[in-house]
C-alpha cells in the first residue's frame, strides 16, 4: 500500500472522520484545562466589562437625583427583560452552527451563519424597539409610579439605537468565540469601557442631556464595539477563511436557524426572567423597601460572580461544538468532565469568599445596619445558589455546543416555573420566610435544573452526537465558491 502523501489527512473530509477511540492517549486533562482557561479567562473579562457598562451609566445617573436613578434603573431592567436577553438567546444558536462548522473545517460557513443571525436579530429588534418606545405606557399599565415610569420611558427611547447594535455585537462575538479568537474581544471591550466613562461624563454633565445622556452613551459604546470587531473581522488574517464577504446564502435556511435560535432564546429568557420576577415579588412582602433593597444587592452580587462560570460556559460550548464538528466525540466528552471539575473548584472558592465577607459586604451598599445584617444572612444562600448556578451554566454551555437547546428550554421551564417560583412563593408568602424564601425557591429550581442536565449529559452517546453534528454541518453547507 502506497504511503499517504503529506497533507492528505488535512484534505480528508472531517464530516466523515472516524471517531478517535484512543482519546485517553491523545487528550489529557492538563492540556484540556489549559485550553479552557485560555478561552474562559478572556471571556470572563469580556463579560465583566460589558456588565460594567450599565453600572457605570447608573453610577453617573445616581449623581443627578433619586428620580433619575430610579427611572434609569427601571428602564435598564425593562430593557434587559424585553430586549437584550431575547437577542442574546437568539444569538446562542451560533454556538452550535458556527462551532460545529469550524470544527468540521467548513470555514466559509461561519460567515454565512453570522450574516443569517444578524439578519434575523435585526428583524426581531424592530418590534422590540416599538415595545421600548412605549415603555412608559406599559409600566403605568402594570401599576408603576407615573413619575418613575415617565423617566424610564424617556431613558428607554434614547436606548433604542443600542438594541440594534447589541444584536449585531452578539453575532460578531459568537463568530469570533467559536474560532477561539477571544483576546481581540477582550481588548475591544476594554477600549469601549474606558471610552464609556468619558462619553458618559460628557453627555450627562456637559451636553445638557442629563440622565438621557447615559442612554445615548450606551448606544454609542455598543456601536463603537461593533465597529471595532467588524473591522477586525474584515481585515484580520485570522478571519480570512471564515469571512469571505457578504452572501445571498445568508437569506436561505432561515427556518432551520430558527429551529435552534427560538429554543435558545427561550432557554436563556426563562432563567433570566425568573430572577427579575423574584425582585418584583419582593415588593409585595412586608417591609418591601428592605426586602427589595437586600434582594437587589444579593442579585447584583450573584450576577457579578456569575461571570466566572459564564466564561467557562462559553468555553465549553466552543470546545464541545468544535470537537463534535471535527468528529472527535471522546475529546468532547473529556472537555465536559474537565469543565465540571473546574466549576466545582471555582464554585467552592467563590462560595468560601462570599461566606467570609458576609458581615461586611452590606456596607458596600448601605449604612443601614438592618440592611447589613440582612445581607449577612443572605450571602450564604447566595453562595449556595452560585455553586449550583455555575454547574447549570456549564451544563447549559454543553447543551448549546451539542445543539440541545430545545431540551434545555423544557428543563428551564419545568425547573423555574413549575418548581422554583411556586416554591419561592410558598416559602415567602405562605410560610412567611420572606425574601430568603424567594431565593430558596430559586435554589430549588437550580437543583432540579442541574440534576436534569447532569443526567442527560452522563447518559449522552457522544458518537451519536458527533454523527448529528456531521449531519447538521453537511445539511447547512454551501459550496465555498457560492459564498460571495
Amino acid at each position: 500500500m502506497d504511503e499517504e502523501e503529506p497533507g492528505a489527512a488535512s484534505l480528508a473530509s472531517p464530516l466523515i472522520r472516524e471517531p478517535n477511540r484512543g482519546w485517553c492517549k491523545r487528550y489529557e486533562v492538563v492540556p484540556e484545562v489549559k485550553k479552557q482557561l485560555w478561552l474562559a479567562g478572556p471571556l470572563v473579562t469580556v463579560s465583566l466589562l460589558w456588565y460594567s457598562l450599565q453600572l457605570i451609566s447608573l453610577m453617573f445617573v445616581g449623581h443627578l437625583g433619586e428620580l433619575s436613578l430610579s427611572g434609569a434603573s427601571m428602564a435598564t431592567s425593562f430593557g434587559s427583560v424585553t430586549g437584550f436577553s431575547l437577542l442574546m438567546g437568539l444569538a446562542c444558536a451560533l454556538d452550535t452552527f458556527c462551532g460545529q462548522s469550524f470544527g468540521a473545517q467548513q470555514y466559509h460557513m461561519l460567515g454565512v451563519h453570522m450574516q443569517r443571525a444578524m439578519f434575523i436579530l435585526l428583524l426581531v429588534s424592530i418590534p422590540l424597539a416599538v415595545i421600548w418606545a412605549n415603555t412608559r405606557q406599559i409600566l403605568v399599565a402594570v401599576g408603576q409610579n407615573e413619575s418613575i415610569a415617565e423617566a424610564a420611558g424617556t431613558y428607554a427611547r434614547y436606548m433604542i439605537p443600542s438594541l440594534f447594535a447589541y444584536g449585531i455585537l452578539q453575532c460578531l462575538m459568537k463568530f469570533l468565540q467559536t474560532q477561539t479568537i477571544v483576546f481581540p474581544m477582550m481588548i475591544s471591550a476594554a477600549i469601549t469601557t474606558v471610552c464609556h466613562v468619558f462619553v458618559c461624563w460628557v453627555l450627562i454633565f456637559k451636553s445638557g442631556l442629563g440622565f438621557k445622556g447615559a442612554a445615548v452613551a450606551m448606544s454609542i459604546s455598543y456601536w463603537l464595539s461593533v465597529l471595532q470587531l467588524a473591522l477586525y473581522v474584515k481585515f484580520s488574517p485570522a478571519c480570512t477563511k471564515t469571512w469571505t464577504g457578504f452572501s445571498k446564502e445568508a437569506f436561505h435556511d432561515v427556518l432551520k436557524f430558527l429551529k435552534l435560535a427560538i429554543p435558545s432564546a427561550v432557554m436563556v429568557c426563562l432563567e433570566m426572567w425568573s430572577f427579575e420576577l423574584m425582585v418584583l415579588l419582593s415588593g409585595l412582602l412586608p417591609d418591601p423597601e428592605l426586602e427589595t433593597s437586600v434582594l437587589s444587592i444579593s442579585l447584583n452580587t450573584a450576577a457579578t460572580v456569575w461571570m466566572i462560570p459564564f466564561g467557562l460556559s462559553c468555553a465549553i460550548s466552543t470546545r464541545v461544538s468544535n470537537e463534535l464538528g471535527a468528529g472527535n466525540p471522546e475529546a468532547a466528552r473529556l472537555a465536559v468532565y474537565v469543565v465540571l471539575g473546574m466549576t466545582v473548584l471555582v464554585g467552592a472558592t467563590v462560595g468560601t469568599v462570599l461566606v467570609s465577607i458576609r458581615n461586611v459586604w452590606g456596607y458596600a451598599y448601605s449604612d443601614n445596619i438592618q440592611v447589613v445584617r440582612y445581607v449577612a444572612v443572605m450571602l450564604p444562600i447566595v453562595a449556595a445558589s452560585n455553586f449550583l448556578d455555575g454547574l447549570q451554566c456549564v451544563l447549559s454551555g454543553n447543551a448549546r455546543g451539542c445543539g440541545w437547546q430545545k431540551i434545555g428550554a423544557f428543563v428551564n421551564l419545568g425547573s423555574y416555573y413549575l418548581i422554583g417560583i411556586p416554591c419561592g412563593v410558598l416559602l415567602a408568602f405562605v410560610l412567611h420566610v420572606g425574601g430568603k424564601g424567594l431565593w430558596l425557591g430559586i435554589i430549588c429550581a437550580l437543583v432540579v435544573q442541574v440534576v436534569c442536565l447532569l443526567l442527560i449529559t452522563l447518559r449522552t452517546d457522544w458518537d451519536q452526537e458527533a454523527n448529528k453534528a456531521s449531519n447538521r454541518v453537511h445539511d447547512s453547507t454551501v459550496p465555498a465558491e457560492m459564498v460571495s
